[in-house]
């Protein structure tokens, strides 16, 4: 059967992804006339957005492009939206087939909160040396056990990833980390991210990450960073699936 990914982009926090996933898979069905169960490339704590979410589905039935966008967009809720459809081989799976996962986690530098980022962004008043939390994250680089960035609850068999490359830089007010990997556990770019908040309030030396690393003991870790400021940006596909891009980071960093 061909498969249609579509990537999701969304802007406003949910519950959990099966909300989001249940409301696909309804709209779906009504355009599909049928029932349909999507897989989606990965699943995100409550509170946490996608601006660019990929999922897959087999249909009985053959529609249009624009009946797979346009049509689901019209009976979706306004916090969720299909941006493209294609239909690919039957070996394509949104999930196992992704090579890799990247993700921002943004931080809004501002005594005074923003109304408008409400929930979008984390927010911090302290002052943080972005370059000492850039220079700390390098140590995150490569094939590594994160079991100290891992939440008690995940379920992974391994807590071995690969990171590919990891960043931390100012654009304008907003403190961005920027991390892909093939794969993360649960929690990882959040408890990431806590970790180098300490150490951008000089609360914790640049050496702390390789530090974590060596314990892995997640205990030693520190707080969980809130999930508002977390966003899926970008998913990786072999050459040969020929999908339109799958990388979109939040409209308000474009201004």
């Amino acid at each position: 059967m061909m498969v249609p990914p579509i990537p999701v982009g969304s802007d406003k926090p949910h519950r959990n992804c099966q909300n989001i996933q249940s409301s696909l898979e309804r709209a779906l069905s009504q355009v599909a006339d049928t029932e349909i169960t999507a897989t989606c490339a990965g699943r995100t704590d409550a509170g946490v957005h996608a601006t660019c979410q990929v999922i897959h589905f087999d249909s009985p039935v053959d529609r249009s492009s624009k009946a797979w966008t346009m049509g689901v967009n019209s009976l979706l809720p306004e916090t969720i939206r299909v941006r493209w459809s294609q239909t690919v081989d039957a070996e394509f799976h949104a999930r196992f087939s992704a090579t890799a996962r990247q993700y921002f986690y943004i931080i809004y530098c501002s005594q005074v909160g923003s109304t408008v980022l409400h929930n979008k962004v984390t927010h911090s008043r302290d002052e943080l040396n972005y370059e000492v939390m850039n220079q700390a994250a390098q140590a995150l680089l490569g094939e590594q056990d994160f079991s100290s960035f891992q939440a008690a609850g995940c379920q992974s068999k391994s807590p071995n990833r690969f990171v590919e490359h990891a960043r931390v830089f100012m654009q304008g007010a907003f403190l961005i980390l920027d991390i892909k990997a093939n794969a993360f556990l649960q929690h990882m770019v959040r408890n990431i991210a806590g970790a180098l908040l300490e150490i951008g309030r000089e609360e914790q030396d640049s050496d702390w990450i390789s530090d974590l690393l060596a314990a892995k003991d997640r205990t030693l870790a520190g707080v969980t960073a809130s999930p508002d400021g977390l966003y899926l940006v970008g998913i990786d596909y072999p050459a040969e699936f020929a999908l339109p891009a799958t990388r979109m980071q939040p409209l308000f960093l474009c201004a």
